[in-house]
């Protein structure tokens, strides 16, 4: 590969600015279009399970953090809550972007605030997930950083979502997903949404603590269901 040909990938692949995307509280129009076309397929492939929904905060905005197992992630937390507060996810989209249809997709529909966990996103991060949850959007996203090595498993976490939360004054919401490593038609997929945690008081440390103490609680012991596993590769490998 030529120079010009390295710089032009480079240049493709850099992780865009954080606030690429506008984030509101209101649910667009396409947001509810996509919800209304997308929800029945994946119902239709795989079978969701929600406990604990009398836990979400009424109509206020809060941060939600959750373990992360694979692509379905983000999609099983949206279809398992309402469309309004808009839900913003925060995520890395620098290797999506190789997936051009994807890419296109996610920023059709909004509600993406891209990260950069090479070089770090600076203050325009920062400022942006204010300005959401201001704004009385919801902002949700992954505090270990990466995909997990296992079900039921917690890494370490980092400390982003309990900076957000104290500085606005915001409840953090955990929700345990099992289910979502590997994939398979019509696999059981279960969503634990614990209790809201108060920020008032705490230390970034502190809430950090038990924000994970929280979300390790939800995670029950996984065994592979029986049964066949239809188009696991290609579902499990689908973003």
């Amino acid at each position: 590969m030529g120079r010009s040909d390295a710089n032009a990938t480079a240049a493709e692949l850099s992780t865009p600015a954080a606030d690429l995307l506008p984030v509101q509280r209101k649910a667009t129009f396409t947001y509810r279009l996509m919800r209304s076309v997308l929800l029945p397929v994946f119902h239709a492939l795989f079978v969701f399970q929600v406990k604990g929904r009398r836990n979400v905060p009424k109509g206020q905005a809060f941060v939600l953090i959750a373990n992360h197992l694979n692509w379905l992630d983000s999609f099983v937390i949206t279809a398992s809550f309402p469309p309004q507060p808009r839900l913003h996810f925060l995520g890395d989209p620098y290797l999506l972007q190789t997936r051009r249809f994807q890419w296109r997709f996610i920023r059709s529909i909004g509600g993406y605030i891209p990260v950069n966990n090479r070089q770090g996103s600076g203050p325009a991060l920062y400022q942006h997930v204010d300005k959401c949850l201001q704004r009385g959007g919801r902002v949700a996203l992954y505090p270990e950083g990466h995909y997990g090595s296992a079900e039921g498993e917690l890494g370490e976490f980092k400390k982003g979502f309990a900076h957000f939360a104290l500085k606005n004054g915001v409840p953090v919401l955990p929700v345990g997903l099992s289910g979502t490593k590997d994939l398979w038609l019509r696999k059981k997929i279960l969503v634990f949404v614990g209790e809201p945690i108060d920020p008032t008081g705490m230390t970034v440390e502190q809430l950090v603590v038990e924000g994970r103490e929280r979300l390790a609680a939800l995670l029950p012991a996984y065994r592979d269901p029986r049964g066949p596993r239809l188009l696991r590769r290609r579902l499990t490998t689908l973003f």
